[in-house]
């Protein structure tokens, strides 16, 4: 697979540590069943913020119920002037964060699976390693090899800890939306990274707190999130290369939105045969460390 190919990979690598993981089991508090209908009438008042405090914090475990859901993606990054898109939509299981999608990131539609935290990715026609028309990366070998940190954030199977880094002065509701036709109650989340898994590196490279919104429907449930993320990233060898460039860390912005549809909707996600298959993961923990 040539370097453009890699270049692919890894950027739908991105796009599946989000998704891969859309495992949302045992992440709120409980809450209370009234707690979203309550805040969405309240006003700025210290009980209102509770309330939404507690909207927000129960609402993973009320979307978690649902067991599944058709998700749409939406990846957004920018870096030393260049933005990248990525995009995807089909089906995950809230429970382990299985999923089959279609990806498309490049102008190209690539289609991948989520399997116990592996994905497999369709490669296009041309660019098959080996002549095997699947590619394999183990999403946890990865994310290990790329280090702590921003990558974790990257994993909404993480996604656990974000009810617990808030409190009430974390939550404020911004009003109402209708996503999908769907009347939803806007919040603005700032999530308190030193509470976060691997908050020490998080905190070195995007701050104190990590901005999220969420837009949650009647039930509590959450039909939107958006996470916007500010980092720092080490200068890749063709930045250290060029006439004049500073050796100094990049800024990296990445927006990454997921809008939950269609709950209890069937997900098949199979592993394609080992005899189709590449392993890839080496190669995409490589080139995700070189890209910082």
């Amino acid at each position: 697979m040539g370097r453009a190919g890699r270049g692919r990979t890894v950027g739908a690598l991105t796009v599946a540590g989000v998704l891969a993981g859309t495992a949302l089991t045992g992440c709120g508090n409980g809450g209370d069943a009234a707690g979203h209908a309550q805040a969405s009438s309240a006003t700025g008042s210290s009980g209102a913020r509770e309330q939404g405090t507690r909207a927000v914090r129960s609402a993973y475990d009320r979307t978690a119920e649902e067991d599944t859901a058709r998700i749409t993606l939406r990846v957004r990054t920018t870096a030393g002037g260049r933005t990248v898109a990525a995009n995807g939509q089909g089906a995950v299981d809230l429970g382990d964060g299985d999923s089959v999608m279609t990806v498309t990131a490049q102008g190209q539609r690539i289609e991948q699976r989520v399997v116990d935290q592996v994905l497999y990715q369709r490669v296009p026609r041309g660019q098959a390693p080996d002549g095997r028309p699947w590619i394999r990366i183990d999403l946890r070998k990865a994310a290990a090899g790329q280090g702590a940190g921003a990558g974790s954030v990257s994993d909404p199977a993480r996604s656990a800890a974000y009810a617990k880094a808030i409190s009430d002065k974390d939550v404020t509701r911004k009003g109402t939306a209708t996503i999908d036709g769907v009347e939803t109650t806007h919040y603005r989340v700032a999530v308190d990274v030193a509470d976060l898994p691997d908050g020490a590196a998080l905190r070195r490279q995007v701050g104190p707190t990590l901005p999220m919104e969420v837009w949650l429907d009647e039930q509590g449930r959450i039909r939107r999130q958006q996470t916007d993320m500010t980092l720092r990233a080490a200068p890749s060898p063709s930045d250290r290369a060029s006439a004049g460039a500073s050796p100094s860390a990049r800024r990296v912005t990445v927006r990454t939105v997921v809008d939950f549809t269609d709950f209890g909707t069937e997900v098949d996600a199979e592993a394609p045969p080992a005899r189709q298959v590449a392993d890839m993961t080496g190669k995409a923990t490589e080139q995700g460390g070189t890209r910082g």
